[in-house]
């Protein structure tokens, strides 16, 4: 992967010391995360709807947290990183990191035994570039589409193409979704929630 990739997957929280480069497949193998990702706003700051957040949520707990803006501010920072950037289940419109390898072309492959016969190898191609359909799942989240992926054998190894789809058309429908560094430059460092945090109380 591009050095850029993998700075960026650090400053999203990411442990990429176990990298080695030997190839794509290790490489995201390798890579972990005990925290979230936040897809970046289309705007710094929000108004009193919720759907306008940064991170669904976000409002209330800063209100119900509000004491802290006159007296502590850097508390209240420290707080909502704490809330927000961890491993949880409640929907806050995150994306969770995964790297779970999908072949369900591959014959003695998990993926073979359970999706064998669902689809065809040439339906995949015609979205999918790459010389075989040698898939890992990157992150899955609540919003469409669910679940995101990339080929093993995509020609671009540096920056390979990032895939969509739905649980709700598992498969049957695939969209791009851009490069791998476009897909985790479009999620939130811790730091740049906080200014965007600072930007919305000094409105």
């Amino acid at each position: 992967m591009k050095q850029e990739i993998i700075d960026r997957i650090q400053d999203l929280g990411g442990n990429v010391s176990n990298i080695k480069g030997n190839s794509l497949q290790k490489d995201l193998e390798s890579i972990s995360f005990n925290t979230v990702l936040y897809p970046k706003p289309k705007d710094a700051t929000w108004a009193k709807s919720e759907e306008q957040e940064p991170i669904h949520g976000i409002g209330e707990f800063i209100e119900n947290n509000k004491s802290l803006i006159a007296s502590n501010k850097t508390e209240l920072y420290n707080k909502i990183i704490k809330h927000f950037y961890k491993i949880t289940e409640e929907g806050f419109g995150q994306v969770f990191f995964k790297n779970e390898l999908f072949t369900p072309f591959k014959e003695g492959t998990d993926s073979y035994k359970e999706w064998n016969g669902e689809w065809e190898e040439g339906d995949f191609k015609k979205v999918i570039v790459g010389s075989e359909m040698e898939l890992m799942l990157i992150g899955y989240s609540y919003g469409f589409p669910d679940n995101l992926f990339i080929c093993l054998t995509d020609p671009n190894q540096d920056n390979p193409t990032v895939y969509g789809t739905d649980h709700e058309v598992f498969f049957d429908e695939i969209k791009s979704q851009g490069t791998l560094e476009e897909f985790f430059n479009s999620f939130m460092t811790k730091e740049e929630l906080i200014e965007i945090v600072k930007m919305q109380l000094e409105k």
